[in-house]
C-alpha cells in the first residue's frame, strides 16, 4: 500500500485534496488542503468556526474575485461531518439539516445535495468539485467532474467506504500540473492512513505538497467511540 510521499513525488499541482480515513486506532481521519498557483488563490488562509473551518483572504487587499476561493471546507450537522472544495459544503449541509436523524442517512441526503450541483464554471480547466462525508459508520468521497474539455456534461461519481485500520482514501482536484489543468482520474487513492499526534499528521501532508503552491492545510482526528475531536491548521502566510 503506498503512502502519501510516495504517491505525490514529482506531482507539483495536485490542486485541492481530501484525505478521510481511519488511523491505527480506529480513530477517523480528516485531511483537507487547498494550494494556488494565481496570486489571489494563493491569498488565503484557514481560520476556525463554530461548527469547522473557512478560508480567507489574507490580505483583503489583494482579493480580486471571491467567489471560487471562500468558502467554509468543513462543516458539522450532529455526528456527520462534511469537508469540500467548494460552497457545496453549504447545500450538503442545507439538506442534513432537513433529516430528523442525520447520521443514519447521511449518505442519501449527500447523494440528494450534490445532484443539483456541478463542476466549478472556470473554463478551460472546470475544476471538478470534490467532496467527503463521514459519520461513525463511514465514510464517502465524490467527484463532480466534466465530462470533456468543452464543460458539457456533468459526471457525478461516488465513492462509498467501511472504515478500514490503518486505511484512507485520498481525491484531488487535479491530476498534475498543466494548462488546462487534467482533472484527476479514476477512484480514489487508497493509501497507508499517517500516523502520530494530530500536529506530526499535519506537518507531514505539509512535507508532501509542493513547497511553492502550498497554501493551507486543515486536519481533524476524531473518536469514533466519544466523538472527541483533535484539529491542527497549518498555513502558510502565517509561518
Amino acid at each position: 500500500m503506498n503512502t502519501l510521499d510516495k504517491y505525490l513525488e514529482n506531482n507539483t499541482y495536485p490542486g485541492r485534496g481530501i484525505i478521510i480515513g481511519s488511523d491505527s486506532m480506529d480513530n477517523a481521519l480528516i485531511a483537507y488542503f487547498i494550494m494556488g498557483r494565481s496570486e489571489n488563490s494563493r491569498n488565503r488562509i484557514f481560520e476556525e468556526t463554530e461548527d469547522g473551518i473557512r478560508t480567507r483572504a489574507y490580505d483583503e487587499s489583494k482579493l480580486t474575485d471571491p467567489s471560487l476561493i471562500i468558502y467554509a471546507p468543513v462543516r458539522k450537522v450532529g455526528g456527520v461531518t462534511i469537508v469540500t472544495n467548494g460552497d457545496q459544503t453549504d447545500t450538503v449541509r442545507d439538506e442534513l439539516i432537513k433529516s430528523e436523524c442525520p447520521e443514519a442517512d447521511f449518505s442519501a441526503r449527500n447523494a440528494l445535495a450534490l445532484q443539483t450541483r456541478e463542476y466549478e464554471p472556470d473554463p478551460p480547466n472546470y475544476t471538478p468539485r470534490i467532496s467527503g462525508i463521514l459519520a461513525k459508520s463511514g465514510y464517502e468521497l465524490s467527484i463532480l467532474k466534466s465530462e470533456d474539455q468543452s464543460g458539457g456534461v456533468c459526471q457525478r461519481n461516488f465513492f462509498k467506504y467501511a472504515y478500514e485500520t490503518g486505511v484512507c482514501h485520498f481525491i484531488h482536484t487535479y491530476e498534475h500540473d498543466g494548462d488546462p489543468i487534467p482533472t484527476f482520474r479514476g477512484e480514489p487513492r487508497r493509501l497507508a492512513t499517517p500516523e502520530g499526534s494530530v500536529e506530526a499528521i499535519a506537518n507531514y501532508i505539509w512535507s508532501c505538497l509542493d513547497e511553492h503552491n502550498r497554501v493551507s492545510l486543515f486536519v481533524r482526528r476524531i473518536c469514533r467511540e466519544c466523538g472527541r475531536e483533535e484539529s491542527f491548521i497549518i498555513n502558510k502566510h502565517l509561518l
